[in-house]
């Protein structure tokens, strides 16, 4: 798998703007039903390279948790935030996603004076991204600290459902399909019906086709 051509492009741009300290933004687990959605804010020392650093989507489970730990240990700051399934449905997956992006940056113990943000959106119907910022369209597989983010919030998201929700509901079986739409999924929830760490705003059309 190839890395980012020139990862550190984006932020360098932000540094000779005159920010002084960048941190990159990402999500995970927007689609699934079930679980939180997860997010990662990452501040990297300027320039550093870490070899394999790519959008985690586009990168082996070992290779992702082999660079979790790399980054951890590396990076500048880090906060890991999420945002549960209850509040997903009282809210909407875009607020959510946002929200938690938020909750991420606000959690750095060094203040960023501005943030890269996976996408192309900043705000959601009840939440918007409050430090100044970018939104960058396939910003995980172009800018480091984006791309460090995706890993720590994708790993996170994956622990967490493997290692929590399958233990608290083994029937569901969310070490095998991490809580994503799935035939053995569906099969699960036909079977057992939706436990407290669905969203069942994401599984309407399940119930209309309920007998």
């Amino acid at each position: 798998m190839s890395e980012m051509e020139h990862p550190w492009s984006i932020e360098e741009r932000c540094f000779t703007a005159g920010h002084e300290t960048v941190c990159g933004a990402d999500e995970a687990g927007a689609g699934p039903l079930a679980g939180p959605v997860y997010a990662a804010a990452v501040i990297l020392p300027r320039g550093l390279v870490i070899d394999g650093l790519n959008d985690s989507k586009k990168l082996s489970p070992k290779k992702r948790e082999a660079l979790f730990d790399t980054i951890c240990a590396e990076a500048e700051d880090f906060c890991v935030a999420w945002v549960e399934a209850e509040e997903i449905d009282c809210t909407d997956i875009l607020s959510a996603r946002i929200k938690a992006m938020q909750l991420a940056i606000d959690g750095l113990k060094k203040r960023p004076d501005f943030a890269l943000i996976d996408g192309n959106r900043d705000c959601g119907s009840c939440c918007a991204i409050r430090t100044p910022h970018e939104t960058v369209i396939g910003g995980d597989g172009l800018s480091a600290s984006i791309a460090a983010a995706s890993i720590l919030a994708k790993v996170s998201r994956d622990r967490y459902v493997t290692e929590v929700l399958d233990r608290e509901y083994p029937c569901y079986q969310f070490a095998k399909h991490k809580g994503y739409g799935t035939k053995l999924h569906y099969e699960m929830l036909d079977a057992y019906g939706p436990c407290p760490a669905h969203r069942k705003s994401f599984l309407k059309k399940w119930e209309q086709r309920r007998p």
